[in-house]
């Protein structure tokens, strides 16, 4: 996956390096279940190819292709109800002399005779800089505001998943009969940035009245008179929609799903995905009503994000199933990025003594069967594969509900901390509920890992 670059300002003197110590793989030898459930019906503009944009052009259009100059442009795809809108993408400069910036609109379109009312439920859209660069983070830091992140998906996703609309966002958008209005027309200014670099992350939970048809679309800044740039008006969007094909330089084609051999290019995704939450009660079985705590010094996990190559030996792929697609992006939508995890866990423990119990998110080396168990490494490697936040709701060992907000920061074979650990007494039932959006720029898999901690002297 590759992310926003990010800016680093070095000091006048270079300290002298500490040497890394080499990696050493730990194998757990743990139970790895299928996450229950499944994602729901509900659709997602999901808008992500090219990752870096270099020429104007169509992101990703839902539009009917009649009267279009590039038909395969237009995918033909109507949008009604609940749907989301999720785009991520980069500004490059070609060369140090074209600074301009790259301006990402999002047009929707009314065909229908009567007004249609677009409901803004949920909604941010942020850039890498200045708004949430790159940085490093600890393992593990609270955040109950929504103030700690590194990198603009991350920021995004935290704001998402705390339930609010950023202030850029009207609630609504009433588009007469027949129009279109613009949704999103925001900047990605390069001028002044080393290198001349800048990404933008969006996610918008929305609501239509009737049949809308969307399109994202990438058109250099306008300029004015006085040389400084404007923004692209509706009826420039609209000619870019009609005249122009689609944006590039285009991505890496994906490996089809049916070819057996060699190595797995995912691609990246550009059309209508069907699957906004991933919403699951984790429990023994089918037909249980708890999830039983493992033995004392042992461990079970379930799957998080699995796809293709990285089924951890649950043989379950969760990338959500693309509806449309262009033909050279993502055969689905591998990642789920921008899709919230909602898991229940109905702790119990059926043994006869008080246990400790924790709860953690970890970052296996990817493996699509196990080999011997999860595989990680220590210290983890220096790749950032995960970065984003996990909300928590539980009762604490004193019976109180807590909600609590957790930014996580996880390098490739990272084993991770606690998120809540918990002293059951026997008996003890306890549920604990985790959420959290899958964030841009993370690489799946992940899990979610119950243990329970070995009592002194067993």
């Amino acid at each position: 996956m590759l992310p926003f670059l990010p800016i680093f300002t070095f000091a006048q003197v270079t300290p002298i390096p500490t040497p890394t110590p080499t990696p050493q793989e730990i194998v757990q030898p743990q139970e790895v279940r299928p996450l229950p459930g499944q994602l729901d019906r509900v659709r997602m503009f999901n808008s992500n190819s090219p990752e870096v944009v270099q020429t104007e052009g169509v992101l990703l259009s839902t539009f009917p292709p009649t009267g279009k100059a590039a038909a395969a442009a237009h995918l033909n795809f109507p949008l009604q109800g609940r749907f989301d809108l999720f785009a991520h993408h980069i500004a490059k400069a070609t060369s140090p002399e074209d600074l301009r910036s790259l301006y990402l609109g999002v047009i929707v379109h009314n065909p229908t005779k009567e007004p249609v009312k677009v409901d803004i439920l949920q909604g941010a859209s942020y850039l890498s800089q200045p708004d949430a660069p790159f940085m490093e983070l600890p393992p593990y830091v609270e955040n109950p505001l929504g103030t700690v992140y590194a990198g603009p998906g991350d920021r995004v996703m935290t704001e998402v998943l705390q339930g609010k609309r950023q202030s850029i966002f009207p609630p609504q958008l009433v588009i007469p009969p027949g129009q279109s209005q613009m949704l999103l027309n925001l900047p990605i200014p390069v001028r002044g940035l080393t290198p001349p670099l800048n990404g933008r992350s969006t996610l918008m939970r929305l609501q239509s009245s009737g049949t809308v048809y969307v399109a994202s679309l990438a058109m250099f800044a306008k300029q004015n008179p006085d040389c400084s740039e404007r923004a692209p008006t509706l009826a420039e969007w609209q000619r870019l929609l009609e005249t122009g094909n689609v944006a590039g330089p285009r991505d890496r084609t994906p490996t089809p799903p049916e070819q057996a051999n060699g190595p797995i290019i995912y691609g990246r995704v550009a059309g209508v995905a069907q699957g906004s939450e991933w919403k699951a009660q984790l429990v023994d079985s089918p037909n249980a009503v708890n999830l039983s705590i493992p033995k004392p010094g042992a461990a079970f996990s379930y799957g998080l994000s699995l796809l293709n190559g990285g089924k951890l030996g649950t043989n379950q792929v969760q990338s959500a199933d693309m509806l449309v697609r262009y033909p050279d992006t993502a055969y689905r939508a591998h990642g789920n990025y921008g899709i919230q995890y909602s898991l229940s866990l109905p702790l119990y423990n059926n043994t006869g003594s008080t246990q400790t119990v924790a709860l953690s998110m970890q970052t296996p080396i990817k493996q699509d069967q196990l080999q011997g168990g999860l595989r990680f490494l220590e210290p983890p490697a220096k790749q950032v594969f995960f970065r984003g936040t996990v909300q928590l709701r539980y009762k604490d060992d004193q019976g109180v509900s807590r909600t609590s907000f957790v930014h996580l920061v996880q390098r490739r074979g990272q084993q991770g901390e606690p998120l809540v650990t918990l002293q059951m007494p026997p008996g003890d039932r306890r549920l604990v509920q985790v959420d959290f959006l899958y964030p841009p720029d993370a690489t799946p898999p992940q899990v979610l890992t119950v243990s329970t901690l070995k009592q002194a002297g067993n």
